[in-house]
């Protein structure tokens, strides 16, 4: 757990010398405790000993790549997860959320943009959710799931529960919140990420799709996400 009195632990592994140092002191100057490294060796086992709260992951690293060390990273933590992109890895960002990152942004970016998704994914993977989780109204039941808005829980009927992460956690609540209701692409790009996007952005379908698979939800024949062909997706789950 992270000390309500101890700054937030950021990790930057990024192989360009120039871009490390500016995020590094950018980071610094808002509070943040700040380390960094320009490869992935042994990330998962820092990770985990020194209780990292988010790691900021250049794609293009040399030796293991962005998307093989977020498929482990995953695998063996819940650490909130910023991809760094280039302009033309469309596909890499999709794989990307497909293995378990929380975000993305594309280079060339701000540090003010960066700050601002670091800050509302280190709100939700920290004890300031945690801290909220007695709040009924943060609970949403359907037909014997819970999702617990408050800490991205998705609880089976059956017993057993897998936090969600941040793309995956807001493309169903925000489904879920317009149950019955065809939501566009648009719509839900505007919820999960906030921000511009480009029009052939596949995002919500990848999320889509392992949404589905987290809720037994078959794509040939689903019952709470069904495709509007053309429209967009709808959630069709008895809430209550």
């Amino acid at each position: 757990m992270t000390s309500p009195t101890k700054p937030l632990h950021i990790l930057i592994v990024e192989d360009d010398f120039a871009s490390r140092s500016l995020l590094v002191s950018y980071f610094e100057n808002e509070g943040y405790q700040v380390s960094e490294t320009d490869h992935g060796e042994s990330l998962i086992q820092r990770v985990l000993d020194e209780r990292i709260d988010l790691v900021l992951l250049d794609i293009n690293l040399p030796g293991k790549d962005g998307l093989s060390l977020t498929r482990e990273l995953r695998a063996h933590s819940k650490v909130g997860i910023i991809l760094v992109t280039s302009k033309g890895d469309e596909i890499d960002r999709i794989v990307g959320l497909e293995l378990g990152a929380d975000d993305y942004v594309t280079k060339p970016f701000t540090p003010r943009e960066l700050l601002v998704r670091a800050k509302n994914l280190l709100w939700r993977v920290t004890d300031h959710a945690d801290n909220q989780q007695s709040q009924g109204d943060d609970l949403i039941h359907f037909e014997g799931w819970v999702l617990d808005c408050s800490r991205r829980l998705l609880e089976q009927p059956a017993g057993g529960s897998e936090r969600l992460p941040e793309g995956e956690f807001k493309l169903l609540n925000a489904l879920i919140s317009r149950r019955g209701q065809v939501l566009s692409r648009d719509q839900l790009m505007d919820a999960i990420h906030d921000r511009e996007w480009t029009p052939n952005d596949r995002s919500v379908d990848v999320l889509v799709g392992r949404l589905r698979k987290k809720l037994n939800d078959s794509p040939l024949d689903p019952h709470f996400i069904l495709t509007a062909h053309g429209a967009g997706y709808m959630f069709a789950g008895e809430i209550g």
